[in-house]
């Protein structure tokens, strides 16, 4: 008798049955996307206050950059740039030290996700080059405000590592921590907002 493979799925709170290794959008729901990010602390919990600063606060966080860098902007590319990090509710948010040390197992995972999560919500699979660029640039920002702002990066430091951001674009972006069912609650009411705008 063959050996059984291992299980790859994850049930989420939806009742939906992921597979991670073969993910397709009609198992993908919103709802499990902000609550599992929602809960899942951006620089493996090393910042400071009293909640951790979680993977749903860094995607408003870059959605908002985005549409300062490319205002005025489609309403698709500002959703995509709210799940750009999407697949992380189920895989984790790990340092970018970790995920070159684990090697491109971990990019292929993503990208599988990534790509259902996109079709799910009206996406191309793939975002265009383009588009892919201007929220990188956007995420880069935001971590510099997150490095400088929450986990106690002095800003040469900071700018080494993420580029001096423009002050035009960061200025009056201060972050704050709220507890995981404030900004849950924020992310699902910003991909609605969004996907009734498309």
């Amino acid at each position: 008798m063959p050996p059984s493979q291992p299980r790859a799925w994850q049930r989420m709170l939806s009742g939906r049955r992921l597979d991670l290794l073969d993910p397709t959008p009609m198992d993908i729901e919103i709802e499990d996307i902000a609550h599992g990010l929602a809960f899942v602390a951006r620089w493996n919990g090393q910042t400071m206050g009293d909640y951790a600063y979680s993977v749903a606060e860094h995607s408003i966080l870059v959605m908002d950059i985005h549409t300062r860098l490319a205002a005025p902007t489609l309403a698709k590319w500002q959703l995509a740039a709210l799940l750009h990090d999407a697949p992380e509710y189920v895989i984790g948010d790990m340092i970018s030290p970790v995920k070159a040390a684990v090697g491109p197992g971990y990019s292929a995972l993503d990208d599988r996700l990534a790509a259902a999560i996109h079709l799910r919500f009206g996406l191309p699979a793939i975002l265009p080059k383009s588009v892919k660029a201007a929220i990188k640039r956007a995420d880069k920002i935001s971590a510099w405000l997150e490095a400088t702002q929450l986990a106690g990066f002095a800003e040469a430091e900071a700018d080494k590592l993420f580029g001096h951001p423009d002050p035009t674009i960061t200025n009056g972006l201060h972050l704050r921590l709220r507890p995981p069912s404030d900004v849950r609650a924020d992310f699902t009411a910003r991909h609605t907002a969004l996907m009734a705008a498309l």
